[in-house]
Parts: structure tokens; C-alpha cells; sequence
């Protein structure tokens, strides 16, 4: 099938990129890996004559067959072992001779970090356009955290591939968690970070059930903070603006836990407040992503609404495998996509999709900063 052109299709460039880097790394979560180095990647791509086309989710044809693509593994692995490059075209040629079909276009899996990145560069190289959504709108840790497989995607038949170039298929997993354990353990065995893509969803489905605008949200979160480092005024005030986001936190990093264990970056940040926090303690708990945000031990912004640690100052994420002792931070909390909060969307990616069965999902409030969430 071919996708038609006109429409309103738009191609990445570089400039597009820093942006895009910013916006990414802040929708991350603090996970998805380091979009800088995806960055590096999808650059050093477009200078090759690669051309990465955007294309809208209402413009995809019922009938298209459509690839999630994203990387797995825990972010620290990707932010220390660069990637080989052509995980991602492995992955879609061989899904493509698994299924005997043609892919038609590719999806990324979750907009956060360098995972916003990986799509761009495979389907570039296949001389495929990418659609402006994901199945997350953010970051999360599992596979089966997406609003592709929540909403009824089966997405097995799918294939693995890692830099030193293997290649594994999984034909078909009894349930998403399966798929995700079992894909789990594999990249465990590949070095902690691989790529992987999913079986095909059509353009109707995805119509419906992906996060819509991804890329050009990204992209217009990012060109916010710059403006505001341009004009002098404060990013992270911008990025609120630009989200309807509200700052929870700010303060210096006084203590640390942080360690790998079964694929993922667990662990929680410790932040003592300054400014208008002054006297305060807030906690930040970790799986690969920012999931739980509490002050002076009162739960106030949970998953799947959003949770930003940023550089207080310049407004620059902070992924987990950054974050520093003596850090000075600010904590955002932005709303999550209306799909992450239905009823079952939240036996999926709230609370209890983490082992937090105690903990009941409360949708953050919006606003200016100070007060309870």
C-alpha cells in the first residue's frame, strides 16, 4: 500500500530535533533513555540524506498496516552501550518475512526519552513514515503498558533485535504480560537494552486507541523551553504553561537509591526543599520512570499522571540514570492522556499495575504552583 502524500505529512530537520530532544526527555518521565544520544543518532541520520516524514494520525488509511517500534531494557544500559544502528530495520524486515506482508507505516511505542527517537531512524531507513502518536504519551516500564494493548492490540507476533546482531521472534504470548516477561528475560540476556516491534495494528485501530499529536507535541514542548532560555524567562514556568502542569517541588537531592534488577532502574530520590518548600521533604519513586511523588510522606502525584524532575534552573529533564546527589530540582506533575485514566486503562497503568494496591489513582489538579495536588 502506498501512503499518499499531501497529506499533511511535514519532515523532520535538525532544528526540529533539538526540540524534539527537549520535549522528549520531559514527556520521558525520566525514562525512555537518554534523548540526547538518540539526538546524536537521528542527526547523524538526516546527514546521511535519510528523510524522517511525519505523518497524521487522522491521514493513515483504515486498511494501513502499522508497526509499534521502541526500545526495551533499563535506560542506564542504553545510555552506556550505543546502538549498533539497524536494530530497528531488523526488526521490521523480519517481522515483515515472519508475516509475509509489507509494513506500511511505523508507530512509535512511547514518546518519552530516546524512544521517541528509535522509530524516526527505522523507518527512515525503511522508507517508511512515522505516525504523530504513541501508545503512552509519556514513558512507561512495561510492554504491555500501552494504550495499544490496553484498548485489545495482541502484539505478538513481534521480534527483538540487539546491536550485536540477533535476532528473536516471539510467535505468540498467551497475554501481554506474558510477552513482557518473556521479552524481559530476553534482553536481560542481550545486555540490558534491545529494540523491539510488534504485530502490525491497522490505521482504523490506531485511530482510535493511540496518543494522538505525539511528535508535534514534543516538538512544540521543546520549542517552549527554548523560547523561554531566549527571552530569558523561566522554562520551567513555560513547560507548565505549555501542559497544564504545575511545579509540586523544588529543592536539592540529599539522598540516592538506585540499582538494576530484573531489566528495569529501580529506586527513589530523596529531595530536600528549599524556596517556598523550605522545611519539607519530598520522595520520588523509581521503576526505569518518575511513578510516585510524595511530601512529608503524603502520596500527592501518582501514576499515570506525569512526574518531571528537572534541572531548576535551566528547565532540562533529569532522567533516572542522571539523577545526582546535591542536584537543585524542581518537580512537575502534568496530566496524563484521558485513555490512561479510564477504568481499564488504570488496572493497567495506575497504581495497582505497579503492586501498589493500597494506593488508590487520584487525578492531579492543575494550576499555579504551591498546594496539594
Amino acid at each position: 500500500m502506498m501512503l499518499d502524500g499531501g497529506q499533511g505529512r511535514w519532515r523532520l530537520d535538525e532544528e526540529m530535533v533539538e526540540a524534539l530532544e527537549i520535549g522528549s526527555g520531559i514527556l520521558g518521565t525520566g525514562g525512555g533513555g537518554n534523548p540526547y544520544i538518540g539526538k546524536l543518532r537521528v542527526r547523524q541520520a538526516l546527514r546521511e540524506g535519510h528523510v524522517m516524514e511525519i505523518l497524521p494520525l487522522q491521514s493513515v488509511p483504515d486498511d494501513a498496516r502499522v508497526v509499534a517500534m521502541g526500545g526495551i531494557g533499563a535506560p542506564l544500559v542504553s545510555h552506556e552501550r550505543i546502538k549498533e544502528g539497524r536494530e530497528g530495520l531488523r526488526c521490521v524486515r523480519a517481522l515483515e518475512e515472519r508475516l509475509g506482508i509489507k509494513v506500511d507505516a511505523i508507530a512509535c511505542e512511547e514518546i518519552g526519552g530516546q524512544n521517541s527517537m528509535e522509530p524516526l531512524i527505522a523507518a527512515a531507513m525503511a522508507g517508511l513514515p512515522v505516525v504523530d502518536c504513541d501508545g503512552m504519551g509519556r514513558a512507561f516500564p512495561e510492554m504491555q503498558m500501552t494504550s495499544y494493548a490496553i484498548y485489545g492490540h495482541r502484539s505478538t507476533p513481534s521480534v527483538m533485535c540487539d546491536p550485536h546482531g540477533n535476532v528473536v521472534i516471539f510467535d505468540h504470548a498467551i497475554s501481554e504480560l506474558w510477552h513482557e516477561r518473556m521479552a524481559r528475560a530476553c534482553v536481560v540476556a542481550q545486555g540490558g537494552a534491545s529494540t523491539l516491534a510488534s504485530a502490525p495494528m491497522s490505521g482504523e485501530f490506531i485511530k482510535r486507541f493511540a496518543i494522538p499529536h505525539s511528535y508535534s507535541k514534543a516538538i512544540s514542548l521543546g520549542n517552549a523551553v527554548l523560547e523561554a532560555r531566549r527571552a530569558h524567562h523561566d522554562p520551567v514556568e513555560a513547560i507548565c504553561e505549555s501542559e497544564d502542569g504545575r511545579v509540586v517541588f523544588r529543592g536539592k537531592i540529599t539522598d540516592l537509591k538506585r540499582h538494576l534488577a530484573g531489566g528495569f532502574v529501580r529506586g527513589e530520590a530523596i529531595i530536600k526543599g528549599f524556596d517556598a518548600y523550605d522545611g519539607d521533604e519530598a520522595s520520588v519513586h523509581i521503576q526505569n520512570e518518575f511513578l510516585i511523588f510524595s511530601r512529608n510522606g503524603e502520596v500527592e502525584v501518582i501514576v499515570p499522571d506525569l512526574i518531571v524532575i528537572l534541572d531548576a534552573d535551566s528547565g532540562e529533564a533529569i532522567s533516572t540514570e542522571m539523577l545526582r546527589y546535591g542536584q537543585r530540582v524542581a518537580v512537575l506533575a502534568i496530566p496524563c492522556h484521558p485513555l490512561l485514566r479510564s477504568p481499564e486503562a488504570l488496572e493497567v497503568v495506575g497504581p495497582k499495575g505497579f503492586g501498589f494496591d493500597d494506593l488508590v489513582f487520584q487525578p492531579m489538579s492543575t494550576g499555579s504552583e504551591g498546594g496539594a495536588a
